[in-house]
């Protein structure tokens, strides 16, 4: 669904809304007129990052707005503004330094976005604000847009975003930006040798599908992004306890991601060739369902037995990863919601990283820190792999103890990318569990505009 943008390019009248640091609270409310600072004062605000002030004038209505944020603001300190501030349209009396006002335009348009496609009342026209003065507008709608769509996407029900559905996504955004799209649905992917994503998604009677988007100039450095959409999971024969599934929707989260990021940088028209994949499947249970200890072959070759249907993602993601491969990428990154073990290390809102190539990981550390959107690299320690031993095949697709389970998913993906093709794998919550500035509950790119950056950065 398309995102109405809370910003304006002109208005004949705007509020000022100004900025104070934590640390300066003090000084700037004495420095107000009695009845401003008795007006605040009565209102309890403490002067904490976060906290919004409606300042009223002679007439009774709001006569501006002070926002007060951090000592070292990121650019969440704006993100609460396009839903606390009051109707009307306002404007920037300071700047948002050090924070860019790009930057302050992307937070402020994604505190905007809310998922309210089901509801019969929609919600009210919030505020609107001038464009910040140096913001890059092109590039703020680009990424506000992708990072939107993908949380869309995310957070629509199975129901409505099946396979079928997510690939249709896909299309639009090609469409949008001429790329070619490719799919290659059910038996197809028997026929062109996908037959992990096939396993995974037959049993249900949505088809698995490969998605395939390429862009770009064929002699440029070539971008290989590898996304993770499992519409729906069920745990496969392995089910999950009811609790488990309910947030299974948001199993396709790396798909919607990786798809961010394409979106990203074909709108800032990077030199790459990039190339998108994503299996599109869904875990369900039926007769032909693959099954515990079934044996498995892959695209590269090599017999995967399953240890646990619910370990799906990093099979359908395995044949993809050896095709992306293939074309020895000089970058290629995948995204996954694949485990809970990277959630109990490090929670929700931090992403494991993982990597073969220093290089690329380094990249991808710093431009997360640069633009607040950050990952925690965590070891593919040889040492484990061991643990993926099988003794029917050549591998196991599941451990063989209950730790380090983050890690031994990602060993898992290792065998099917090269070590002379540079690859991280981001393991991702893909949902925010709470509403905060910039971020409301729902679905979430995270990594996004990290691998953007990190993109960007290296091919510009």
């Amino acid at each position: 669904m398309a995102m109405s943008l809370p910003f304006v390019d002109r208005s004949s009248s705007s509020l000022p809304l100004q900025f104070v640091s934590q640390s300066k609270w003090v000084g700037w409310l004495k420095a107000q007129s009695a009845a401003r600072r008795g007006w605040i004062e009565s209102l309890g605000i403490a002067g904490a990052p976060g906290d919004l002030v409606t300042l009223p004038g002679g007439d009774g209505k709001a006569a501006g707005a002070v926002l007060v944020i951090s000592d070292k603001p990121t650019l969440w300190d704006f993100g609460a503004l396009a839903t606390r501030l009051p109707p009307g349209i306002w404007r920037f009396a300071d700047d948002t330094s050090p924070v860019s006002p790009t930057d302050a335009a992307v937070a402020i348009g994604l505190g905007a976005w809310r998922f309210d496609r089901y509801r019969s009342k929609k919600g009210k026209a919030g505020p609107r604000l001038l464009w910040p003065q140096g913001a890059d507008k092109a590039r703020a709608t680009a990424i506000i847009e992708a990072v939107s769509l993908a949380r869309d996407l995310i957070t629509t029900p199975s129901s409505d975003m099946g396979p079928a559905e997510l690939a249709a996504a896909v299309q639009k955004v090609g469409k949008a930006h001429k790329a070619t799209v490719k799919v290659i649905v059910g038996d197809a992917l028997l026929k062109q040798n996908y037959p992990m994503v096939h396993a995974v998604g037959r049993a249900s009677t949505r088809a698995p599908r490969l998605i395939d988007l390429t862009w770009g100039r064929a002699r440029d450095p070539k971008v290989t992004l590898v996304g993770k959409g499992v519409c729906f999971d069920t745990g496969g024969l392995d089910l999950k306890p009811a609790s488990g599934m309910l947030t299974m929707k948001k199993d396709m989260g790396g798909a919607a991601t990786v798809l961010a990021v394409a979106a990203m940088v074909m709108a800032a028209k990077l030199r790459v060739r990039l190339r998108l994949l994503i299996p599109a499947v869904e875990n369900s249970v039926s007769g032909n369902a693959f099954r515990p200890l079934d044996v498995v072959p892959t695209r590269k070759g090599i017999s995967v037995e399953i240890g646990n249907t619910d370990a799906e993602g990093r099979l359908i993601l395995c044949d993809a990863l050896h095709e992306g491969a293939s074309e020895k990428p000089a970058m290629m990154v995948d995204c996954a919601t694949l485990t809970g073990a990277a959630r109990v290390a490090l929670g929700t809102d931090l992403p494991a990283l993982f990597c073969n190539d220093e290089t690329l990981a380094s990249q991808l550390l710093a431009q997360g820190e640069a633009v607040t959107d950050p990952v925690w690299r965590l070891p593919l320690f040889a040492g484990y792999r061991r643990l993926l031993d099988s003794k029917v095949a050549d591998i196991n697709n599941v451990s063989s103890g209950g730790f380090g389970g983050a890690i031994t998913a990602a060993l898992y993906l290792k065998e099917f990318v090269p070590d002379d093709v540079p690859w991280a794998h981001i393991d991702m919550m893909a949902w925010n569990n709470s509403s905060r500035p910039g971020r409301p509950e729902g679905g979430e790119a995270q990594a996004a505009r990290a691998i953007f950056a990190a993109i960007e950065k290296k091919f510009s």
